[in-house]
């Protein structure tokens, strides 16, 4: 049965995605979040998405990294949009606006799907529009948001898919998301081609986690405990029992016992398994070694214990969670004449209002690759 969340979005002909730029957002994020659109319409040969950038006045905005960045217009212009996705970056708190809170909640109203990558998130929550939805963040605002915003739902995944809200964690976790949402559009064979194409080994998923330093959790407060883990970390392979664990660092068994539960909310042998399933994850889904070297490197004594434990943890065995990582080979058209679409049947007729989307402009040029058109879509 299909919850709402797992849903399929309904794609239309075309897509068109408004970026809302906060001051000092992170251009790296952005551009992890359109440029899978830009190859999307490439490798189909015709417009499925479109985007336009947006800022509260249209004047050019900074980046994180001091580049300045001319939107394609301000939020007052009326576009017609499928989707607003929010890029924040470097002190979202201080960024967003009243003006922009009160333009997410018009956006809403008008019953437009929302997302947020890197710190974007905050001006969702701030806006009330997160309320009840699970929402992923950029770890370094995962504690501010956690106090600021009670009612979102936040977690530590890489990016959160949750009805009609879409967030990502920023960096390449935008990429990621946004293949998820292609695949879910147009199918799973295009958003392979688009990872083909970047080079990206594997398309992650919205089980996967991002790695939040355990300092950043507990800050200085807790040094035997950072030295427990980072113990544990280091010795995967050889697990060492929780009696010498708690030698190493002077406490007792108990007190070790206590600073897991009252600190990371399981005992100390949950959380070593939980590292080195983990680790075995990362084997399996990023290297081509045997199911029994990745337990015994990861410190299971036989591969039918490893597999139950792993089954337990991930909700499937070691063997199904490697054939799910294996790309898609994408079948290249042997002319692009037979599968592209003609630019002349593009149309922005729709989309009366200036300004145009560099998508067409992208397509465009696109035209003179060898990976034109390659993908041959089925809807």
């Amino acid at each position: 049965m299909t919850t709402p969340s797992q849903a399929p979005h309904k794609p239309a002909a075309s897509q068109a995605i408004g970026f809302l730029l906060l001051e000092n957002f992170t251009l790296f994020s952005l551009a992890s979040a359109i440029e899978p659109l830009r190859m999307a319409n490439q490798l189909a040969g015709r417009e499925l998405y479109r985007w336009f950038t947006l800022s509260l006045d249209g004047e050019p905005i900074s980046a994180s990294d001091g580049l300045k960045v001319t939107p394609d217009a301000a939020i007052t212009m009326p576009l017609a949009l499928d989707m607003v996705v929010v890029c924040g970056g470097v002190g979202p708190s201080r960024a967003v606006q009243r003006e922009h809170v009160v333009w997410l909640q018009g956006q809403a109203r008008l019953s437009r799907r929302l997302g947020g990558i890197c710190t974007g998130s905050w001006a969702l929550a701030k806006a009330g529009l997160l309320d009840g939805y699970e929402t992923s963040v950029h770890w370094e605002c995962l504690a501010a948001m956690q106090e600021s915003f009670p009612r979102t739902m936040l977690t530590t995944r890489l990016f959160s898919i949750d009805r009609e809200r879409a967030t990502a964690s920023g960096g390449t976790a935008p990429l990621d998301m946004m293949l998820t949402l292609i695949g879910r559009d147009h199918g799973r064979e295009l958003s392979a081609g688009i990872s083909e194409m970047f080079i990206c080994d594997r398309v992650r998923g919205e089980q996967d986690q991002q790695r939040v330093p355990l300092k950043h959790i507990l800050g200085t407060t807790q040094p035997k405990l950072l030295e427990i883990v980072a113990l544990m970390e280091a010795n995967l392979e050889e697990p060492i029992g929780l009696e010498e664990l708690a030698a190493y660092v002077d406490v007792s068994r108990r007190q070790l016992e206590r600073l897991f539960q009252k600190y990371l909310l399981c005992s100390p042998s949950r959380y070593y398994l939980k590292l080195r399933l983990n680790r075995a994850r990362q084997l399996l889904k990023q290297t081509s070694i045997s199911i029994i070297e990745v337990a015994s490197a990861c410190g299971f004594v036989s591969t039918p214990h490893f597999s139950k434990c792993y089954r337990e943890f991930f909700g499937q065995p070691p063997r199904e969670e490697r054939q799910g990582a294996n790309p898609v080979r994408v079948p290249v058209s042997p002319s692009c004449e037979q599968a592209g679409a003609s630019l002349e049947l593009l149309s922005f007729e729709a989309y009366p209002v200036e300004p145009v989307s560099s998508a067409i402009m992208a397509l465009d040029q696109a035209r003179g690759e060898p990976t034109y058109a390659s993908v041959l879509l089925r809807t």
